[in-house]
């Protein structure tokens, strides 16, 4: 049987069968359309899972076995937009998001009362506070860790987090900001069914610009760049975000526009599709290129599919893409000016310069 890479679990599936996201584009046949919805960072009390990683397949088996088992289910880094899914959300026992983005799982997990079940990559070196609570299941593995996989049977998470119990009383916890509530669910399909309305504010002058602030997170210096760009961006401006990045800027709230929020979620990394059929959709509304939109890119740079990424935006001809804090490893002298030169390809500086550069 045909097979074919997917983007949303990182790995080969049968494009038959698929049950997640990809470039086949069955995860609304799958589990509903997505539809905006705001979940707690705080944790209740009993036994819980945190379940990180990127498959959507993953989450709907452990939300079927752990049903009637009074343990709460909580989502991860890239796993947020889970939330937002009408099959999955409809499990009463998926409760909120636990932490942010994936370089900070070792602070987070620490001496964790709870069973974490990675999907997909981005796991550090697991430490000694929290290593008997952590399992790994599809691609992703880590030497003398429970590995789930065949018949998808996660028992052993299920009896881990019942041994452990959870939190005896409920758990505040905020995002990097302060905040305790994330708003998710803005796909590609929720955004265009209120385009008219987004042409209509853009005509008026209400929206005057679009930022894409989106891509990976990541523990160096620098990427603080991200959360005063958005707050810095003018008021009459709508941020739309994906991937793990946002985690830099997501509990804060930026208001709204004529009705539409001013930050939209549109999903993990792999939901740049999503983003792309967006900026396809106004340019024809507008009748020009994505190129003319008042639309600009700001990227935040880590290695892996985010090369994939880029190149896809280079190969459908975008432009304007403002990338940080380091340059892509691959990108040479030589190559850099290339890009430069061509696509408008410029290394983030910050964000008061950039803004006035964008703005001007």
């Amino acid at each position: 049987m045909s097979k074919m890479f997917c983007f949303q679990c990182a790995q080969t599936a049968k494009n038959t069968g698929c049950t997640t996201v990809g470039v086949c584009g069955k995860t609304s046949e799958t589990y509903g359309t997505p539809t905006p919805t705001t979940v707690t960072t705080n944790i209740e009390s009993g036994p819980f899972i945190v379940v990180t990683g990127h498959d959507l397949h993953d989450m709907y088996l452990l939300l079927k076995q752990t049903e009637g088992k009074g343990i709460n289910i909580y989502t991860h880094g890239e796993m947020l937009p889970c939330h937002a899914y009408p099959k999955l959300k409809a499990f009463s026992h998926l409760k909120g998001n636990f932490g942010t983005a994936w370089q900070n799982q070792q602070k987070e997990f620490k001496d964790l009362p709870a069973s974490i079940l990675f999907t997909t990559n981005c796991i550090m070196p697991v430490r000694d506070s929290y290593s008997d609570c952590v399992f790994t299941t599809s691609l992703v593995r880590y030497p003398s860790i429970i590995h789930i996989d065949g018949e998808k049977d996660f028992t052993p998470v299920i009896e881990k987090s019942l041994a452990l119990g959870g939190y005896e009383n409920v758990k505040s916890m905020t995002g990097i900001n302060g905040g305790d509530s994330l708003t998710t669910g803005f796909g590609h399909g929720t955004i265009l069914s209120v385009a008219d309305k987004v042409v209509d504010a853009v005509k008026s002058g209400a929206i005057k610009r679009f930022f894409l602030v989106g891509g990976c997170d990541g523990a160096a210096p620098g990427r603080n760049y991200y959360t005063e760009f958005v707050k810095q961006a003018p008021k009459d401006s709508i941020i739309l975000t994906l991937g793990c990045g946002k985690f830099r800027f997501n509990d804060l709230d930026f208001g709204e526009i004529g009705g539409l929020p001013r930050i939209m979620d549109m999903g993990q990394c792999n939901d740049a599709y999503g983003a792309i059929k967006v900026a396809i959709a106004l340019s024809e509304a507008f009748e020009c290129s994505v190129n003319e939109l008042p639309l600009s890119l700001i990227l935040s740079w880590y290695e892996q599919k985010a090369v994939c990424i880029l190149l896809t935006l280079f190969a459908l001809g975008i432009q304007n893409i403002y990338v940080g804090p380091t340059l892509p490893a691959f990108l040479s002298p030589n190559i850099l000016n290339v890009l430069v030169e061509k696509f408008n390809l410029t290394p983030i500086s910050t964000p008061e310069q950039d803004l006035k550069k964008i703005l001007k």
